[in-house]
């Protein structure tokens, strides 16, 4: 899986996660009586059923939005439901479950909230609230890491990344006729009276290009449709990966993926351009 295709959102999840598993190792509660002192935390047999209903379930979401991230994954469901929706799911379940059991469970006599129990109550709280915004906030759409350009190229000065170490013009993409050939005799001093031969007959000149190529990332997964018009889906953009534009077609691009295959991107809109 390619980490780059995370989003911000997942990135909380994720993270909301691993904080309530750190919190499940401090106190939940603790004891301060004329009989002694202790605290015990969510791993305690006592608290059983507390740490598979929110600790190992936020386990379980976090790794829901991974398995949903993973190509190998794309589009499987699991009773009926995306790996996504399961994600949001156990997410909402687990702060559910977090507030009864924090703030409405049995702390009467010498027993106590520890600082296990306070956390778990925070992170059930947040892992439940950005799970079901992860896809609709614009700022939890947003990838996670900054996308990286293609292997083997880096980006020029203006415009966009390079092809192949040459920019577009250089290159001959997008442009017709490539690249201007230059004589090599300009500039050169001829010898006085020397016969100049006649220039050739200009070429008439290529219409210039509409549309120019560029690479361009997605802001959310989005699929990619064939270009005959099926219907058919032939790949899925990921956030994080750089993708080639090589045409236009009224508000849809015309993208190839980096492993040569071409297909229609329907919906282009919050594209980030190379």
């Amino acid at each position: 899986m390619n980490i780059r295709s995370l989003t911000r959102g997942d990135g909380a999840v994720i993270g909301a996660a691993a904080l309530l598993l750190i919190a499940s190792f401090l106190p939940y509660i603790s004891v301060d009586s004329q009989y002694g002192s202790g605290s015990k935390n969510l791993w305690h047999s006592d608290f059983f059923p507390i740490l598979p209903s929110i600790t190992l379930v936020a386990v379980a979401a976090a790794a829901a939005v991974l398995a949903s991230r993973a190509p190998q994954f794309n589009g499987k469901q699991v009773i009926g439901l995306s790996f996504k929706q399961w994600a949001v799911a156990l997410s909402v379940f687990a702060g559910w479950t977090a507030v009864w059991a924090v703030l409405f469970g049995n702390f009467d006599g010498p027993y106590e909230r520890g600082a296990g129990a306070w956390l778990t109550l925070v992170f059930g709280l947040v892992i439940a609230a950005v799970a079901p915004l992860s896809d609709r906030l614009p700022a939890l759409r947003a990838p996670l890491a900054s996308p990286a350009a293609p292997a083997g190229q880096q980006p020029y000065a203006v415009g966009g990344p390079s092809y192949g170490g040459a920019t577009p013009q250089q290159a001959g993409y997008g442009y017709p006729g490539g690249a201007q050939s230059v004589d090599p005799n300009f500039g050169q001093q001829q010898p006085y009276g020397a016969q100049t031969a006649a220039p050739q007959a200009a070429q008439p000149a290529a219409p210039a290009a509409d549309f120019s190529a560029f690479w361009f990332a997605v802001p959310v997964p989005r699929p990619l449709y064939a270009e005959d018009g099926s219907g058919a889906q032939i790949a899925e953009l990921t956030p994080g990966t750089w993708y080639l534009a090589v045409d236009q077609r009224g508000a849809q691009l015309v993208a190839q993926t980096q492993d040569g295959r071409r297909g229609v991107l329907q919906d282009s809109s919050g594209i980030q351009r190379g």
